[in-house]
This record gives structure tokens, C-alpha cells and sequence, in this order.
């Protein structure tokens, strides 16, 4: 794909749990229009990324922009604007079992356009987002009745129905079964070819990384450690890329290394 001019920066973040470092200084560009994928071990934080973006956490320290705003200096309120642009699938769906699956994906219609949309409206953008997602005329089921592909393709015509210009998936294939998991692939692609958005993919799984991706970029020790094409990443010399791509544990001086790193 064309290069594109950076829609979201990562510079400089620096974020910590108590005496558990998180971020020590992570650099990272999203351009428009791509897919990019950040991948990295258990713990690394991919999650702690998401959620700094729509400000459901604060970095210590950095700064982090989006379509040139500034967002670390954000109040709560100023997020609203931000969050009708960028939506996120949850990794269990998140969905909310006192509601239908219809209620469930006009959910954020309600909460961000009930002053702009009808509820026929808001029922026709139900209906368009969940045969998006291949799951038509199922508006009157309870989330209890779905089975767990099924969830996760709800809560991504949830995130979809906004008609967001960001959309986030976090683990969209963890704990589905193969064919669930390759069309929640095709769909991610499917999507982005259809609505023109930007996205971001948080996964430890490569297959799905490398059939989705314009880009990736690997956490490790707190920071970005490499970003590239899919065949970039494939080909690179950095041993702990093609460890992570291949399921090698680390030898134990890179173990010992990134243990004290500060």
C-alpha cells in the first residue's frame, strides 16, 4: 500500500503498575489506512496500548496524538469526541447479557448519536453492521445463545455500527477454533477494504498476524523493538523477531538482559 502520513504517534510512553514497568519508552506511528498489527509475548502490554488511546488508562509519561491532537492532556469529557472515532473490540466481546443482540450493537448509537438518529435509523445501522459481519436477522437473540465466534462477530458490528474512522481488535482470535478464526480474519480485511478505516491488531498469533497486516511491530522489554511489512518481519536478521515467529524461547543472556532493563 501507499506510504500515508501518521494518523495516531506513540513517543516517548512510559507506563507502570506499581513496581511492574510496562512501557519504558515506546515509540510507535499508525499510518492512515493501514492495517497494523503490534504483537509481543503475554504481559508485554499490547492491551495497555489500546486503552491508552481511547483513555481508559494515562501513560506516566509521553505523548500519544491522534489526527494531530494531542491526547495525554485530555479531560475525561474532551475523550467522548475521540471515542465516536475510534471503536474497539474487546478480546471476550464484551458483550451485555441483559440486552438483545440488537440493543447490544446500537449500544454506542445510543450513547453517542441519540440526539442525531431515530430509532429507525439506529435499527437500520443495527441491521447493516451485523450483515457486515455475516450474522443478519439474529437482532432479537440473547448474547447467551451465541456461541463464542458468534460473540466476537456481535461485538465487532457493535464496534463497526459507529462507522468509525479508527477500529481496534484486541486478541480478535483468541479461543476460536480454526474456521472461526479464519473468517474473523477475512472479515477484518473484508472490512477495511469496504469502510477505508485504520486499524490496529493486538495478537500473539502470527498466522492471523501475517494474513491481516500492511505492517507489524513487536513489543518486547518495554519498547518497540522492530515494525515492518510481513515480509520485512519474515526476513529479518533480529533473533528475537524469528524467536517469537517460531515459538524458540529466548536464549537465557537475552532472558537476563531484558530482566535488567531500565
Amino acid at each position: 500500500m501507499p506510504v500515508s502520513e501518521p494518523l495516531i504517534t506513540f513517543k516517548g510512553i512510559r507506563k507502570a503498575f506499581g513496581p511492574k514497568v510496562v512501557y519504558r519508552g515506546l515509540d510507535l506511528e499508525v499510518r492512515r489506512g493501514e492495517v497494523l498489527t503490534v504483537c509481543g509475548g503475554s504481559g508485554v502490554g499490547k492491551s495497555v496500548l489500546l486503552k491508552m488511546l481511547i483513555g481508559l488508562l494515562r501513560p506516566d509519561q509521553g505523548s500519544i496524538t491522534f489526527d494531530g491532537k494531542e491526547l495525554t492532556t485530555l479531560s475525561e469529557g474532551a475523550f467522548a469526541d475521540v471515542r465516536r472515532r475510534i471503536a474497539m473490540l474487546f478480546q471476550s466481546g464484551a458483550l451485555f447479557d441483559s440486552l438483545t443482540v440488537g440493543e447490544n450493537v446500537g449500544y454506542g448509537l445510543q450513547e453517542h448519536f441519540h440526539d442525531k438518529m431515530s430509532k429507525s435509523e439506529i435499527a437500520d445501522r443495527v441491521n447493516w453492521a451485523l450483515s457486515l459481519v455475516n450474522l443478519p436477522g439474529i437482532e432479537a437473540m440473547s448474547p447467551a445463545d451465541l456461541s463464542g465466534g458468534m460473540r466476537k462477530r456481535v461485538g465487532l458490528a457493535r464496534a463497526i455500527a459507529v462507522k468509525p474512522e479508527v477500529l481496534l481488535y484486541d486478541e480478535p482470535t483468541t479461543g476460536l477454533d480454526p474456521i472461526n478464526t479464519a473468517r474473523v480474519n477475512h472479515l477484518i480485511t473484508g472490512l477495511q477494504e469496504r469502510l477505508e478505516i485504520t486499524s490496529i491488531v493486538i495478537t500473539h498469533d502470527m498466522r492471523s498476524a501475517f494474513s491481516v497486516s500492511d505492517r507489524l511491530a513487536m513489543v518486547l522489554g518495554g519498547r518497540v523493538i522492530c515494525t515492518g511489512t510481513v515480509e520485512e518481519f519474515q526476513n529479518t536478521d533480529d533473533a528475537r523477531v524469528q524467536d517469537f515467529i517460531h515459538g524458540r524461547a529466548p536464549v537465557q543472556e537475552d532472558v537476563q538482559t531484558l530482566l535488567s532493563t531500565s
